[in-house]
Formats: C-alpha cells, sequence, structure tokens
C-alpha cells in the first residue's frame, strides 16, 4: 500500500516549508508520496518550493499552475497525479496536525471504510469566525436533510480515502465548493464516511485564511444539484 499526501498551495511562502518538516517528522506505516501542487502563487511560495523539492527527497513532487484556478483544481491536479493507493489531502496553513494523520489512515487500513473525514466538531470548539462555524453547522444540516446522512463536518480539510473511490464519477469543483463536492457524490453512491475527531487551529485573515462568505453560498448549491445530477 502507498499514500499519497495532496498539498494544494496558494501563496503561502509563511508556512509551506514548515508544513513540509512536520510531514516529514510524521512515523507512516507505509510508504508515501508528497504533491504539492502550486496553484499559481504570486509571492515567494513558488521560488520556495522549487529549491525545495530539488534538495529534498525524491517522495516530494511539484506540481505548477501558471495561474490561479482555485484549491478545487488544485486538488483535482493532485488527484490525478496520486499514485497512491489512499489519497490524503493536507492543506498549508498549519490549521491541521500531521502527526493526526496516521490515526485517520488505519481505518481504511483495517477495511473498517474507504473514506474518513477528521472532524473539527467532535472535540470541544472554540471558532475564530462564528458566521463560518455557524455555516459549516448549517452545511451539516442540510447533508442530513436532503442525503438523509448526518456529517458533523463536511467542510473539514482533512479528507483521507482510497484513491478508487473517485472511480464511479467526475470531480467539476474549481474552489472550496469540490470538498462539498466530494461529500455529496459519496453520499449518492452510498459510500461510508467515517468521522474521526482531530485537532484544529483556525487562522485569520491577517495570516492568510482564504475562504469567504460567498464560498457558503455555492456549497449550499453544490449541496442541492448533486443530489440530483
Amino acid at each position: 500500500m502507498k499514500l499519497s499526501i495532496i498539498i494544494p498551495v496558494y501563496n503561502e511562502e509563511k508556512t509551506i516549508l514548515e508544513i513540509l518538516a512536520r510531514l516529514r517528522a510524521v512515523k507512516f506505516d507505509l510508504d508515501y508520496e508528497i504533491i504539492v501542487v502550486d496553484d499559481g502563487s504570486t509571492d515567494k511560495t513558488k521560488e520556495i518550493l522549487s529549491r525545495e523539492t530539488i534538495l529534498s527527497s525524491p517522495s516530494v513532487k511539484l506540481i505548477s499552475s501558471d495561474k490561479n484556478y482555485g484549491k478545487g483544481a488544485a486538488l483535482r491536479r493532485g488527484f490525478e497525479a496520486a499514485q497512491g493507493d489512499i489519497v490524503a489531502i493536507q492543506d498549508a496553513d498549519l490549521e491541521y496536525q500531521p502527526q493526526e494523520l496516521p490515526l485517520l489512515i488505519k481505518p481504511i487500513l483495517r477495511g473498517q471504510s474507504r473514506i474518513v473525514y477528521g472532524a473539527r466538531f467532535l472535540r470541544p470548539h472554540q471558532p475564530r469566525y462564528k458566521l463560518f462555524y455557524q455555516g459549516n453547522r448549517l452545511i451539516s444540516w442540510l447533508f442530513w436533510l436532503i442525503y438523509g446522512v448526518r456529517v458533523n463536518d463536511p467542510w473539514t480539510g482533512y479528507k483521507v480515502f482510497r484513491r478508487d473511490a473517485l472511480n464511479n464519477f467526475q470531480l467539476n469543483g474549481q474552489g472550496f465548493d469540490l470538498e462539498i463536492e466530494l461529500t455529496a457524490k459519496w453520499l449518492r453512491a452510498k459510500e461510508k464516511i467515517m468521522e474521526m475527531p482531530i485537532t484544529y487551529q483556525s487562522r485569520s485573515y491577517q495570516e492568510g485564511k482564504k475562504i469567504r462568505w460567498t464560498d457558503g453560498l455555492k456549497a449550499l448549491w453544490v449541496i442541492i444539484k448533486y443530489r440530483f445530477v
């Protein structure tokens, strides 16, 4: 078994080396590759990555876009390049803790589930932005209402899954809506999504947080759209 860790990156010059260092410090019980997808960064991210990948182990691969297409587009490029049997999404912003990834991988290795989400709200959570927290609660409720399945954190950035779980559908999302699309299409396909509690440290907009309230509106449309399309 092999693990592919996909890191979508856009203007993360302050954190990209740290997240790579943290990942390398994790002891995985299987071979792994790290695929960094630079989504048209305009700061020094691309320069840092080009230098870093040359000096690092062959397990790190860099994919670069000529312009910013969105997180969803970056993830889709990463999925296409992944050679692992298991795929994990790892954001570059330090909000999620790489040392917890092996815990999310174990249920897949044991055959308990093909898809595992690291759920931010299964532990006591003090939201930095209450609007976005309530938006996540609304999205969770809509999934239960429309799909009949309760997913506590459908928008989590920590999704781990068998690569063949993507075989039965095409992904279309360009931005943050891709993660809602994944959840919707898996639920429609009657896939079991296991959720496990994780540690989450939200960053501020001053620190580089990128999601906006308009992404919430797109998410609502995606939930409804892929229930019937």
